[in-house]
C-alpha cells in the first residue's frame, strides 16, 4: 500500500539499504537490539537527548519516526542530534507503519529520499530532515516557551495542592536489607551526561564505596560502568534481565493504590522484590528511601531538574520532584555535568612544560646512580665528538686546508740506531 504521497518532503537522492529493519514503539526497548546498519522504525514524538544518544550509539543506517520528530510544543533537541551524526532522519511517516503486517521485524527495506521501499514499491513516505529544518522548527518552538512555561508552573502547584503525598506523615518507607546506616548513596539515572559523570566519579566510588542505586536502566548503566549496582529501583519496565538478576535488592515503584505492574516481571524472573507505593518518579522515591534509611550523603547523577529535561520525559510538571528536594534537604548533591566542570583542555605550552618536567626527572633519578653517572658521560662523549665535528664543517676553509694534510701525512720515520761497538 502506498502511504500520502502528496506530503511535501525534502527531496535527497541517496539511497539507503537494502537493511535490516528494526521496529518498535517504544524507543527505549528497540536500541536493545538494533544493530549498527540497520533501518530503525520508531513512534516517538518530540525525541528527547536521551533516546537520540541512545539511537546513535546503535550506529542505525537511518532512523524512520511514524510520528513528528519536532512538534513544536518545545525544543526538543533529538532530532538535531540524530542527524548531527549523519543519520538519514525520515519523519512523520505515518502511523500505518505500525499496521500489522504492514512492516516486519527483521525484514530488508530500503530508503530512497524521504520514501520506504520494499523492492521497488514505496510502503510509507516523510520528511526528509535537515540541519536546516530541524533549525526552522525548534526556532518556532522557542518562540512558544512563555506560554509552555506558565502551563508547566501551574501544573505544578497544582499537583503540590491536591495530589502529592510526598510530604504527608503517612508516607510509608518499605524495610529493605541494603544498609545505609552513615553510608553515601550514589543514584544513577539514565538522563544528560550520565556516562561521563560515572567515569568521572570512579575515584569517588573507589574512595567511598557508596550503596549504588540504579534507577531502571541506570542499573545498565552502573554494570557498563564497570561496577554492580545494590539496589534497583524503578518500575523495572526499562532495566535488562542481566541488572535484575545481578545480585541487586529490587524495590518497585508502586502506584498509591498499591498496583505494581513491574512485581510480574521480577517474579517471572525468580526474584523477590520489595514494593514501595508512592506518587512522583522512580528517580524520586531511590532518593527518598536513600535519606530515611540514614544516607549520610546522596549523590545523584542523570537525575532531572530543568524544563526541557521534564519535557523531555513528558512530564508537565515537576511537583515531586520539587517536593523531594525539599523533603532530603542538604544531604543532595547533584553531580549531573561534573564532568563538564572539569574536562580541561590542554595547550601547546602547558605540554611542552610537561614534557620538560618529565626530562630533568629522569636526569636527576639517573644522575644518583653509578650506571646513570657512566651513561651520562657516555652522552657527554657523543656531543663533544659532535660539536668538534660541526665546528671542523663550518671553521676556516684555509685552515681546513692546512690542517687536512697534515693530519693525512704518515708520521715521520724515525732514524734507525746503529749498534755500538766495543771500540765506542
Amino acid at each position: 500500500m502506498i502511504l500520502r504521497r502528496t506530503r511535501e518532503r525534502v527531496e535527497t537522492d541517496s539511497r539507503v539499504g537494502p537493511s535490516v529493519v528494526r521496529i518498535d514503539r517504544r524507543t527505549k526497548d528497540l536500541t536493545k537490539r538494533l544493530q549498527p546498519g540497520d533501518i530503525a522504525v520508531i513512534r516517538h514524538s518530540d525525541i528527547d537527548r536521551v533516546s537520540a544518544e541512545a539511537l546513535v550509539d546503535c550506529r542505525p543506517a537511518a532512523v524512520v519516526n511514524a510520528h513528528r520528530s519536532v512538534s513544536g510544543a518545545y525544543p526538543n533537541l533529538g532530532p538535531g542530534i540524530i542527524v548531527s551524526a549523519g543519520i538519514p532522519l525520515i519523519d512523520d511517516a505515518g502511523e500505518e507503519l505500525f499496521a500489522p503486517g504492514h512492516v516486519e521485524e527483521g525484514e530488508e527495506l530500503a530508503l530512497e529520499g524521504g520514501d520506504l521501499l520494499r523492492g521497488d514499491t514505496v510502503i510509507a513516505s516523510g520528511t526528509v530532515q535537515t540541519r536546516t529544518s530541524i533549525d526552522e522548527a525548534m526556532a518556532s518552538a522557542e518562540s512558544g516557551m512563555t506560554e509552555v512555561l506558565a502551563d508547566f508552573v501551574a501544573n505544578t502547584v497544582e499537583y503540590i495542592q491536591k495530589d502529592s503525598d510526598l510530604l504527608d506523615d503517612g508516607l510509608v518507607v518499605p524495610q529493605v536489607r541494603t544498609h545505609f546506616e552513615g553510608r553515601h548513596a550514589l543514584i544513577v539515572v539514565r538522563g544528560y551526561h550520565y556516562k561521563e559523570d560515572l567515569a568521572m566519579l570512579r575515584p569517588y566510588i573507589r574512595e567511598h564505596r557508596p550503596v549504588l542505586i540504579g534507577v531502571d536502566g541506570g542499573a545498565d548503566a552502573i554494570m557498563e560502568a564497570g561496577h554492580r549496582p545494590d539496589m534497583i529501583v524503578g518500575d523495572m519496565d526499562s532495566v535488562s534481565d542481566a541488572a535484575l538478576t545481578s545480585g541487586a535488592e529490587l524495590v518497585v515503584h508502586a502506584y498509591r493504590d498499591g498496583r505494581a505492574p513491574g512485581v510480574e516481571r521480577v517474579t517471572d524472573l525468580g526474584m523477590d522484590c520489595v514494593k514501595f507505593p508512592a506518587s512522583g518518579t522512580s528517580e524520586d522515591i531511590a532518593m527518598l528511601l536513600a535519606d530515611d534509611k540514614g544516607a549520610q550523603l546522596i549523590v545523584a547523577v542523570g537525575t532531572h531538574d530543568t524544563l526541557i529535561e521534564f519535557l523531555d520525559k513528558g512530564r508537565k510538571g515537576m511537583a515531586s520532584t520539587f517536593l523531594t528536594r525539599l523533603r532530603v534537604g542538604s544531604k543532595l548533591l547533584d553531580a549531573k555535568g561534573v564532568s563538564l566542570l572539569y574536562r580541561q583542555r590542554i595547550g601547546t605550552g602547558q605540554l611542552m612544560l610537561l614534557a620538560l618536567a618529565g626530562v630533568i626527572a629522569l636526569g636527576a633519578a639517573m644522575s644518583a646512580t653509578a650506571a646513570g653517572q657512566t651513561a651520562f658521560g657516555l652522552i657527554a662523549a657523543q656531543f663533544d665528538g659532535f660539536f668538534q665535528w660541526l665546528g671542523n664543517l663550518f671553521g676556516d676553509p684555509a685552515a681546513e686546508a692546512t690542517a687536512l694534510p697534515e693530519a693525512m701525512a704518515l708520521p715521520e720515520a724515525p732514524t734507525p740506531s746503529l749498534p755500538l761497538t766495543p771500540e765506542d
